[in-house]
């Protein structure tokens, strides 16, 4: 007996290894028919715009200036304007796009910090022919990259509509998160870095049951993008800090409700937490003499999708204040 099990371990040892290699490169091929299948029923809107050393996707709707540009926040692509653009798109030329190596644009070989992404930015819809100047529409931590583009190219920017934007100096000023906080959140963007091709994210369900939404973001450059996006995160909040005022540039800070409730944060934490967001967008109102702010009721930290009204609204403003001194 002792014999037969001996020439059985090589045979069970060389099976387990090969079962072991062959579940990654199975779950690669899962990963790459489904994304195949899911962008063949939702082909990419609009363009690849070729800007150098790369491709960028832009999606440009509607007619009339000035021109609207939608800027997405940390990980997100084009997809996540999808509710307000058709509906600014009524009023005015409206363009969403994706960063450098989100949703359809290629990967660039630049840094991934909020200085590069306003340069990206310009590069693009210059090259794509839009006339400025420009509305920027920024969400989250995109507000970085619109103050940026605003403090180099200030002729260029005819007003600023903040979303719910990052503050620089947030990191000081809300409640201290429990030690760690900082390389989990990074850690766990590297995680789906290295899951991603095998497909697991789209296995487990975390990419969403839209398909089109996976299409645009269930990639191995999206989650290789989202994860430098987060290692770089503190030194963007501090070239957006450095960018100065904006002025008198028409501007309005759209923020989620104050009574809002976010997962992420502990519950001993939430109303210290929503306190100190709400002072941190008051001060994101003075950046400019002619800032207003607007609290979008019953939204969390996605208003364009909680209250897309307020969005529109607000692009709206800034659109007819523009029209009416030419």
């Amino acid at each position: 007996m002792s014999c037969v099990s001996r020439n059985w371990l090589p045979r069970i040892t060389f099976t387990l290894a090969i079962l072991i290699l062959a579940a990654p490169f199975g779950g690669f091929l899962y990963q790459n028919i489904s994304l195949l299948r899911d962008r063949r029923a939702n082909p990419m809107p609009g363009r690849l715009v070729d800007v150098g050393s790369h491709k960028m996707h832009l999606d440009c709707t509607g007619q009339g200036s000035p021109p609207v540009v939608l800027d997405s926040g940390l990980g997100d692509s084009y997809f996540e304007w999808q509710t307000v653009q058709p509906q600014i798109a009524k009023f005015v030329e409206v363009c969403s796009y994706d960063r450098a190596g989100m949703g359809y644009s290629d990967a660039s070989p630049r840094p991934r910090t909020a200085r590069v992404f306003a340069e990206e930015l310009h590069s693009l819809i210059h090259a794509a022919g839009l006339e400025p100047p420009y509305i920027l529409v920024g969400h989250s931590m995109a507000g970085f990259t619109v103050r940026l583009y605003a403090a180099q190219y200030r002729p260029d920017v005819a007003g600023i509509v903040l979303v719910d934007s990052s503050h620089p100096d947030q990191f000081n000023r809300l409640p201290p998160a429990p030690p760690g906080t900082d390389a989990k959140w990074i850690q766990e963007a590297e995680f789906l870095e290295l899951t991603t091709p095998i497909g697991m994210p789209r296995l487990l369900g975390d990419c969403g049951d839209s398909a089109a939404l996976r299409a645009a973001e269930c990639t191995f450059d999206d989650a290789r993008e989202n994860a430098a996006e987060r290692r770089t995160f503190r030194e963007s909040a501090a070239q957006a800090g450095a960018a100065g005022d904006l002025g008198s540039l028409p501007l309005i800070v759209l923020s989620q409700s104050p009574n809002h409730h976010d997962l992420g944060v502990p519950a001993d934490l939430q109303a210290a937490t929503n306190r100190a967001w709400d002072g941190l967008q008051r001060e994101l109102a003075r950046l400019s003499t002619r800032g207003t702010r607007v609290i979008a009721e019953n939204s969390g930290h996605y208003i364009q999708q909680d209250r897309p009204d307020v969005v529109i609204d607000a692009v709206r403003e800034i659109v007819a204040e523009y029209r009416q001194r030419r």
